[in-house]
Order: C-alpha cells, then structure tokens, then sequence
C-alpha cells in the first residue's frame, strides 16, 4: 500500500526565479514545491530536484535531476511520472535503478566496450606487462575486425576469420593465445548478462595445431664463443647491446631480467663475492611472490660477468638503466634488441638471446656427467631458478652459493677464456 506522506505545500509555489536566485548556506537547504517536491540546496551550491514519498510504511526519496539543467517544469513532469508509478505500487527508485543499469549495459553493447570492461576488471590480477601485452592483442588482431559489432552479432566465423589472419602471418602460438582472450571476454559478458554465448570457444578446434618448437640454442662451446666473439667485433652495434649480448651468455639469466638490471642490483663488483641481486618482482613468478622480498633471486658473478658490469656502469653513467635504450636512457633496451643484433650477425634460427640458458644448461649438465658430479645438476637447475619458489628454496639458494660461485666461473672460463 501506498501513501504521499506528505501534504502538497501551503504558499505561493516555486519560481524559476526563487529556484536561480538561491543562495547555499553552511547546511544543506529545502525550497519546497508542490505535491512533495523540492529543491535541495548543497553548501557547495550543487542544486538537485528530490522527491519524498512513502512506499510499504517507509519514507523514500527520489533524486529526478539536477537544476538548472533540469527546469522546474521539468521537474514538475518527472515528479508527476514517478507519483504514477507509486500509485501502481511500483517504487520508482527501482525503476530509475534499472534504467541506469540498461543504460550501462548499452554502453557496453559493442565487443571492444566490453573487452576493455572486461580488461579492466582482469590487469587488476595481472603483471603490468602482461596486462599490457593482452590488451595490444586485441587492439591490434581483433578490435579492427569487429570491435565495433554489438557483443550478440559476433559469430564462430567472424571470430574465425579474424585468428585466420593471425595464422597466415605464421603466429599460431599468437592465434591461440587471442582467441583465448576473445573466449575470456564472452565468458565475463555472459556471467554480466550482456551475451548469452561464447564465439570463440566453438572455433577452438579449428585452429591449426601449435608447433611445438623449442628456441634455437648451440649446444657446442666452439658455437656459442664464436657467437660473443662476432658479437664483439660488431662495432657498428652500441656497446650497451653487446654488453647486454655478454651478460645474458654468462648468468644464463632470463632476457627480459638482463633487459631490465639495475645498477643497484650489484654488490661487491670489488670484493670477494661479487653478486646479482634481482628484485623478485623482476622474476617470472605469481603475482604474490613478486611482492614477496622472500623470492629475489641471487645470482654470483663470475670474475668476466664482473668486468661486463663495470664495462657496463662506465659506458652509461647517470642512467636508471645498465642497459639503457636510444633517448636518453630514460627507458632500457628494448625486448628484440640483442634479438636484432643477433639475427644481423647472420644467426637467424641458429640462436636466440633466451637460447643462453638452453646453452649453459645442456654444456653445464654434460660436464657435470663427465666429472660424475651428480649433484650439480640439481645445481645448475637451481642456477637456472628452476626450482620450487618456496622458503626451502630461498635457503638452498643461500646454502649453494658456494658452488654456484665455482659453476660460474667454470662457465665464464669456457665461454671467455682470455676474459
């Protein structure tokens, strides 16, 4: 059951005058109009409509618009409109409620809309750089293609068509990966009512299969120290990125760490146990451990990796970054760089910059069985940080360090003897 509440005002009513001559006080302030309506006054000078009302034994209110944009006549109507729906026994603050959901589910009609909803919702779990990454999947493969097409006309071959085009540029680790976004974005669509299916998972088998193809790598010392030393001799190519080409062969560490070292990540370049020390959010790990101090991965520096570093500080001092990029060192090499620099050598699909740890590992592993060292294997999987990310990982990596530290330098000594 139903009930004004409140009586209409008593008085001359409301002017548009009265309503945009009034001034805010230190409270809130009421200019009443008929039939339970009034303006509400904000000491910051915000002027809306408000309407009171009762509604099953309690009193509600009904924000209808802000003046001036919405006049008085206006309010008028739209008070008058509501008072209908209450009269029906409808409460009118569902029905504005629901009008503001359609409103947004509109917004969201079209596939880009809703991927980049969706995109927001998903980077807040996410690394920065593969947040980033999945985004400029779909801006580049997908939203060209049928961004613009409401969510509920998107079909199996559209989106078909679409990763086919990723395919013919050979990419099919790539066409996987962004027909998985696209089927991640239907999926939260259809869980927010805003699609009913998912395209792009019927077309999963459709796809041509993924080549499995490990990253070219040499397997012989011979190989890798004429790789460095071509690397070396390259003088039309900046000193950073050679550098950078050296200390990726020595550490065996991933691309992207080198990419990103730090000058304050190196300690004791001129004592005894010259270290490493990468921040654990720079290590390929959870989202959580990367907040965890407890994960940093430690690193021992062979006396050859120490030169680089210093060769390295030397050649860009003032710089965030040991390895920085062209302009002015504000950003460090980019991820193709030394990629770059090795294919100009003349080493297209003979061996990748990520290819050193293939390297270190399969000649680290073939000595260790000639000297019938088992335990270094466990070892040089441990240098490698292939290893459990756990708190007894954290102490081995400290209780190994002694060993680690003569693998090093075992290592550096065959890949740059005169080093």
């Amino acid at each position: 059951m139903c009930w004004w509440g409140h009586r209409s005002r008593i008085g001359p009513l409301l002017t548009d005058v009265a309503c945009r001559s009034a001034l805010p006080g230190e409270r809130d302030r009421k200019l009443s109009d008929s039939g339970s309506l009034y303006l509400l006054i904000k000491p910051s000078g915000t002027k809306s409509w408000r309407w009171k009302f009762r509604i099953g034994g309690k009193e509600k209110q009904l924000v209808l618009g802000r003046y001036p944009a919405m006049s008085l006549a206006e309010a008028r109507r739209a008070r008058d409109g509501a008072r209908a729906l209450l009269a029906e026994g409808v409460d009118p603050t569902v029905v504005r409620k629901q009008a503001k959901a359609k409103a947004r589910d509109a917004a969201l009609h079209s596939f880009e809309a809703a991927a980049r909803a969706w995109h927001r919702d998903r980077a807040a779990t996410l690394a920065p750089r593969y947040a980033r990454q999945i985004l400029e999947r779909l801006e580049e493969n997908i939203f060209r293609e049928f961004g613009s097409v409401a969510l509920g006309d998107v079909t199996p071959p559209m989106v078909l068509a679409a990763i086919r085009k990723i395919e013919e540029r050979g990419a099919k680790e790539m066409a996987h990966r962004v027909r998985l976004h696209v089927s991640d974005v239907f999926v939260w669509a259809i869980a927010a009512g805003l699609a009913e299916n998912d395209p792009a998972a019927i077309i999963h088998k459709a796809l041509k299969k993924r080549t499995k193809r490990l990253r070219p790598a040499f397997n012989r010392i011979a190989d890798a120290r004429a790789l460095l030393a071509a690397s070396e001799a390259a003088s039309s190519t900046s000193r950073s990125t050679r550098l950078a080409s050296q200390l990726m062969a020595l550490t065996a560490a991933r691309p992207g760490v080198v990419r990103l070292a730090e000058p304050r990540e190196f300690e004791d370049l001129d004592g005894d146990n010259p270290l490493w020390r990468i921040p654990a959010r720079k290590m390929k790990l959870t989202r959580e451990r990367k907040e965890d101090v407890t994960f940093e991965f430690v690193i021992p520096l062979s006396r050859q990796t120490v030169a680089v570093v210093k060769a390295a500080l030397a050649t860009n001092q003032r710089t965030r970054w040991l390895f920085p990029g062209y302009g002015g060192g504000r950003n460090p090499i980019s991820e193709s760089t030394v990629s770059k620099h090795y294919r100009d050598l003349g080493y297209r699909d003979r061996h990748v910059p990520h290819g050193w740890r293939a390297t270190f590992s399969t000649i680290m592993n073939e000595r260790a069985a000639i000297e019938d060292r088992e335990r270094d294997r466990a070892i040089i999987e441990l240098m490698l940080a292939h290893i459990r990310e756990d708190v007894e990982a954290a102490y081995n990596r400290a209780a190994y360090m002694p060993r680690r530290r003569e693998l090093a330098q075992a290592w550096a000594d065959m890949l740059m003897p005169d080093g």
